[in-house]
């Protein structure tokens, strides 16, 4: 069969059409590209920007390189067995005497003292009294101002001192620390506390996300059944409580759940309880607010997938022989599980940075991982615990994900 090439014809320009219609596509494609920058420029200053930050202060602390040049070249060369020799305690007591007059001797300090502690007292008093110094000896006379410079261990932290990055934030976290040798040692039972507040903070997610569901799907059920003008009614309830932010909502809890709050003056006055019965600052007031206030991420979801369901599918499985249970389970339940794994991955997901509701209706065994950030934060000004226990839940959130796509498939999941 004879076949007939189709020439495109050029334009009065002699520009060819071809080469018109992919410029055109190119000025399209850049107007789409140019309206959405905004949203990039703010995602990318606001979100990836500080991300990115906090997983580079998790690893990288340079104060003793900065602040202590001379110590940390000297230490190149010491082979880490027996203490430094003179030409290090040298360098020790000029860098003690510049950070004396620099005024920068607390900086030292406070960092040699997140690894070993009470040595920030030590160094501040050593830079003090190491100014007084013209001539040496120099190791003895060091030694002689604070016998902490007589310690290996001392020597090591220094020592790991030469490299602008260090894993000690990172081990801090998951309860490890360096040894005396710079060996990786289990932190002391007494300082071993994250691994419990990570454990912590998964078992307070996976029970407020249980309950949300075990509260939510019912509700979301019956709101799916009925008529569209009284299940809009009933929506309208759920979605009140986004109208109040969520400081508001947790301290309506407090006045709820206090000693002599609503609750217990109720079941009190009704003779049901003869002493307050303690509902808050504990466990149980934490996963109780907090399923309140998770419980429209989880419901609205479920809703929208059941709202997609067509009655039919039930019917036709009780028209063939199925009783009311096996149809639901059977036919209908299946159908929702994309919805459930939408709202229980969001629930669980934003659970696990939760901040303010523990810190107001918790007691101090229900503090979350966000509680110790913020303390590192704003109290003691740890920079590195903050970003390295930021960074730990932050991978830990990804990884479950990660699994999440493997078993169920993020796919499936619809918001509706």
């Amino acid at each position: 069969m004879a076949t007939t090439a189709v020439q495109i014809p050029g334009s009065s320009d002699g520009v060819p059409l071809r080469i018109k219609l992919q410029r055109v596509e190119r000025r399209r494609k850049l107007r789409a590209f140019a309206l959405v920058l905004p949203l990039l420029l703010f995602v990318f200053i606001t979100f990836v920007m500080p991300i990115g930050r906090m997983m580079f202060d998790a690893i990288h602390d340079d104060t003793l390189l900065v602040l202590m040049p001379r110590t940390t070249v000297a230490l190149s060369v010491w082979d880490g067995k027996d203490l430094p020799d003179e030409r290090v305690y040298a360098a020790l007591a000029g860098d003690l005497k510049q950070a004396w007059a620099q005024k920068t001797a607390g900086k030292i300090g406070e960092r040699m003292n997140y690894e070993l502690a009470g040595t920030a007292s030590q160094v501040k008093s050593s830079a003090r009294n190491a100014s007084t110094l013209s001539a040496g000896p120099y190791k003895a006379a060091m030694i002689e101002i604070s016998p902490i410079w007589g310690q290996h261990e001392v020597w090591s932290l220094l020592k790991r001192g030469r490299s602008s990055y260090t894993a000690f934030y990172l081990l801090r976290s998951v309860d490890f620390q360096y040894g005396s040798d710079s060996q990786i040692v289990a932190s002391p039972p007494e300082n071993a506390i994250f691994r419990d507040i990570f454990l912590r903070t998964l078992g307070i997610s996976i029970g407020v996300t249980a309950a949300t569901l075990l509260l939510g799907f019912p509700l979301a059920y019956v709101l799916a059944i009925l008529p569209p003008r009284t299940s809009n009614l009933l929506m309208m309830g759920i979605l009140m409580s986004f109208f109040t932010s969520v400081l508001v909502r947790t301290t309506a809890w407090v006045v709820l759940l206090q000693d002599h709050g609503v609750i217990n003056e109720t079941l009190m006055t009704l003779h049901i309880l003869s002493q307050p019965a303690e509902l808050i600052f504990n466990r149980f007031g934490t996963v109780l607010a907090m399923t309140h206030i998770q419980l429209p991420f989880t419901l609205l979801p479920i809703y929208s997938v059941m709202k997609s369901i067509s009655p039919n599918h039930v019917r036709a499985a009780r028209s063939l022989g199925a009783g009311p249970f096996y149809a639901f389970w059977k036919v209908y339940f299946p159908q929702t599980l994309p919805g459930i794994a939408a709202g229980c991955l969001l629930t669980f997901i934003l659970c696990l940075g939760y901040y303010i509701t523990p810190a107001l209706v918790g007691g101090p065994g229900d503090m979350m991982v966000s509680n110790f950030v913020a303390t590192y934060t704003n109290e003691q000004l740890n920079w590195g615990m903050a970003s390295a226990l930021g960074a730990i839940l932050l991978t830990a959130t990804l990884l479950l994900y990660f699994v999440f796509n493997k078993l169920v498939g993020v796919d499936r999941i619809k918001m509706g």
